[in-house]
């Protein structure tokens, strides 16, 4: 069988390893894995959406609606847009998927940091399209702006902040990258993170309302982080209605379950939740920062729901990964990034108690 030669290029995306994989491999009782690496949120989903997945499990038998009317009206009441500028998709990355395939072919490149969300590239070998990445494994301006005009390419990734390292481009610079690309070019502003950034520091929030000033601009959001829905799936992308009206040829019918839909709606309602998830966040990654400094480990300044502590020829991110995990506690090694780091989901005060005295036995040996 011969399968598409594009397929030999390109690597599957690694996910976080599941509290159960752990469990079974290391025999750990399953109350004692404490997972800190995929980014979702120690507090679990807010209260009212969990009541509402109780009551739409009785009409798992219907499809949804599929127009997705109420969570769309919802988002564009959020952000003052039209319910049109509005494209719903099973996690922000399905959307990352429709764009890829309704604009990129083989004579195409896309431009991208140099250390980021794997899924650009992923999506972009998909359709045989090139990858050009930024020097710097943090965004910078003056690369983006300097590779864009050399290269030229057909998509621009921009995620901000960035996963799997935590930079962040403030609003400004993110602006002078976009005021520097041609109409031709599609600039992604993935904000999968925002709402972190946001609380962290007004300056670096962007908005749809702001992105969509530009015609040649998508915003892209999530219900997986600071909503706590990362088992139900629920991303969106907002942009002119004459560029979603063009990506959406490439979503399939009932792409998003019922319950998801109903959850997201809720999860919108939720404020104090989502505020009661940035103060915890902000008030333990405080620690992550001081412990650092205490033990001469480097760290990226974070404007995400995680921190990436980097480590000189004095340790290597794999043994400490591997080590950590036959303890039961699940962090990302990104050696697999190209990076001698590892990267830690900021969790409750318990679950962060539980890494520290993890970790800290690891560094005297």
């Amino acid at each position: 069988m011969k399968f598409n030669e594009t397929l030999k290029d390109i690597t599957l995306y690694e996910a976080g390893k599941p509290i159960e994989l752990v469990v079974r491999e290391f025999g750990i009782e399953l109350g004692k894995v404490v997972k800190l690496a995929s980014n979702e949120n120690p507090l679990g989903t807010p209260p009212s959406v969990a009541k509402v997945l109780s009551e739409y499990s009785a009409k798992a038998h219907l499809y949804p609606d599929d127009s997705m009317y109420e969570l769309k009206e919802s988002l564009a009441k959020k952000y003052e847009v039209d319910p049109k500028e509005i494209i719903i998709g099973a996690g922000s990355d399905q959307v990352l998927e429709f764009i890829s395939r309704s604009l990129l072919s083989s004579n195409d490149s896309v431009l991208m940091s140099k250390v980021t969300f794997a899924m650009y590239e992923i999506y972009a070998k998909q359709m045989g399209a090139k990858t050009i990445r930024t020097p710097s494994f943090v965004h910078k301006v003056d690369e983006f702006i300097s590779y864009y005009k050399e290269h030229k390419p057909k998509i621009v990734y921009l995620c901000i902040p960035n996963n799997p390292v935590g930079d962040c481009l403030s609003k400004k610079e993110a602006f002078e990258i976009i005021e520097a690309i041609d109409s031709d070019t599609l600039v992604v502003v993935d904000g999968a993170y925002m709402e972190y950034a946001a609380y962290k520091n007004k300056d670096y929030l962007i908005t749809p309302q702001d992105t969509l000033k530009y015609d040649n601009v998508i915003y892209l959001g999530t219900f997986s982080k600071a909503y706590g829905l990362g088992g139900m799936r629920v991303g969106y992308g907002i942009a002119k209605s004459t560029l979603i009206k063009e990506i959406a040829k490439m979503r399939p019918p009932f792409n998003i379950t019922s319950l998801s839909l109903a959850a997201a709606v809720e999860a919108l309602k939720a404020e104090e939740f989502l505020e009661e998830t940035c103060k915890l966040h902000f008030e333990q990654i405080v620690r992550y920062e001081e412990f650092a400094k205490n033990n001469n480990i480097e760290y990226i300044d974070s404007y995400t729901n995680f921190i990436t502590y980097m480590f000189d020829d004095s340790y290597n991110s794999t043994v400490i990964a591997d080590a950590l995990l036959k303890q039961g506690v699940i962090i990302r090694n990104l050696a697999s990034y190209g990076l001698n780091a590892i990267r830690i989901t900021i969790g409750t005060k318990k679950q962060n108690d539980r890494f520290f005295d993890s970790f800290l036995p690891l560094l005297k040996r």
